[in-house]
């Protein structure tokens, strides 16, 4: 497979005629595929699963595991696991759509909607990004802070600064990007294998933990906290993003062609996924064997969680693995929102703007609430505006899953690579799993709930 395939004719019309204009140009059809064994093929595809990967351990995911681990213990795993399993069927769905049609999300919904009903999701998109970044940005200042003794709002105010590592990174080409955000993961896995085996946690409370339990419903502070976990996990800037840097792989056009990418591309996001479970999981198990046991309540503040973490586990360099891990959270998932925010908006409006525009943009937007916050409230605010920014994500998630799962049901559209009836059933199932949740929380908050700790 190379590029001569974009060449390729299809039902008596050119591949050209038939793809409709890339949100990420620059890079699009950039990596040529190779012909060979399986391995060699499967290696073309191997990366754009870590980028998506990114959301299960961006700053906003440690604030909700560490308070759902610190005030229930080993419970709320099954939300973790329960999200995994839900972003693994959904990025599946993403991969096929992007290969079967050449479009990524937000071009599909600009294509298939009226203009009206585009422009309400383009607006839904960028308020997710929003919480996304505000995340992001939060969470990178607490980790210069903790490591360098940078205050807070100065912190806050340098992050606007990684724009230029992300434009020497995609000066280098994609598969640059795809490597730091890769070696991120990498050191943040480390962190925390050191941080476990210092914690010695319970297996068996672990196993518990994985069973699901009612009370995660019938509880409204634990809801509260599990769809913090689902929207730190299942992230909707996650599928507008997966469907669009597929579209850097040269893949064939014929149907053969695209049905063996579609599978590539879905064991790379699965196995991406899954490792990404490991590492999510023990952020809870972390919070659960050293908050939980030792009784301390709920940690929702990330500096709070740092400063305990030595006297409860009895080793000063754990506090610095914490804050190591926290910080290359920051500066990988950063790199990914700023690429979802480029789709997204091309995507949708079909206007090109400058990245370094784009990014500063988007970054002055979480930058001022998040330093308004820190300013009125000290640290505690910014700990809970981490918390309440992945339950907006949540709140966004159908917005993007029900068009993901309409689209991928249309056979006028996908053709012979129509998703199979038992995964459309499931990513319905998923749909409506999330919207009663959803509804039930803004219930819960209506009319009194308590949420609090």
């Amino acid at each position: 497979m190379n590029d001569s395939h974009a060449d390729t004719a299809i039902e008596g019309q050119t591949t050209s005629s038939l793809r409709p204009e890339a949100s990420l140009s620059e890079v699009q059809r950039s990596i040529r595929l190779r012909e060979g064994s399986f391995f060699s093929r499967f290696l073309a595809f191997l990366g754009p699963g870590f980028l998506v990967a990114v959301g299960y351990m961006d700053p906003g995911n440690w604030a909700t595991s560490i308070a759902g681990g610190s005030e229930f213990g080993y419970t709320l795993l099954t939300a973790v696991l329960l999200s995994s399993l839900m972003a693994i069927l959904l990025q599946a769905l993403c991969a096929r759509l992007a290969i079967a049609t050449g479009e990524d999300l937000a071009q599909a919904c600009r294509n298939r909607y009226s203009k009206p009903v585009a422009v309400i999701l383009w607006l839904l998109a960028e308020i997710a990004i929003v919480a996304t970044d505000l995340a992001e940005v939060i969470g990178t200042a607490i980790g210069l802070q903790l490591l360098f003794g940078l205050p807070l709002v100065w912190g806050v105010v340098v992050t606007a600064l990684d724009v230029f590592l992300i434009l020497y990174l995609q000066s280098r080409g994609f598969r640059w990007i795809e490597a730091f955000v890769a070696a991120m993961i990498l050191i943040i896995a480390l962190c925390f294998v050191g941080e476990l085996l210092l914690a010695q946690p319970s297996f068996a409370a672990i196993a518990v933990g994985l069973l699901p339990t009612p009370e995660i419903v019938t509880h409204e502070r634990m809801l509260y906290l599990a769809l913090g976990i689902l929207g730190a996990t299942v992230m909707p800037h996650n599928l507008y993003l997966h469907t669009g840097i597929l579209q850097t792989r040269a893949y064939g056009q014929s149907t053969a062609q695209r049905r063996e990418a579609i599978g590539f591309a879905t064991l790379d996001s699965t196995i991406a996924l899954g490792f990404a479970f490991l590492v999510n999981a023990a952020i809870l198990i972390l919070a659960a064997a050293a908050f939980y046991s030792a009784g301390t309540g709920s940690v929702e503040d990330l500096t709070d969680a740092h400063a305990l973490l030595a006297p409860l586990l009895g080793a000063s360099i754990a506090p610095i693995l914490f804050a190591v891990a926290l910080l290359a959270s920051g500066l990988s998932s950063t790199v990914t929102a700023t690429l979802a925010g480029q789709i997204v908006m091309q995507g949708f409006l079909a206007l090109r703007i400058s990245p370094v525009l784009r990014r500063l943009v988007t970054r002055g937007i979480a930058i001022v609430p998040a330093a308004a916050m820190i300013i009125l409230y000290g640290e505690k605010g910014a700990a809970e505006l981490l918390v309440m920014s992945q339950v907006v994500l949540s709140l966004q998630l159908p917005f993007a899953v029900v068009p993901l799962v309409m689209f991928s049901a249309d056979s006028q559209r996908m053709g012979a690579l129509r998703a199979p009836i038992w995964m459309l059933a499931l990513a319905t199932l998923i749909a409506v799993l999330i919207i009663g949740l959803n509804v039930k929380l803004v219930y819960d908050v209506a009319f009194g709930g308590a949420l609090a700790p």
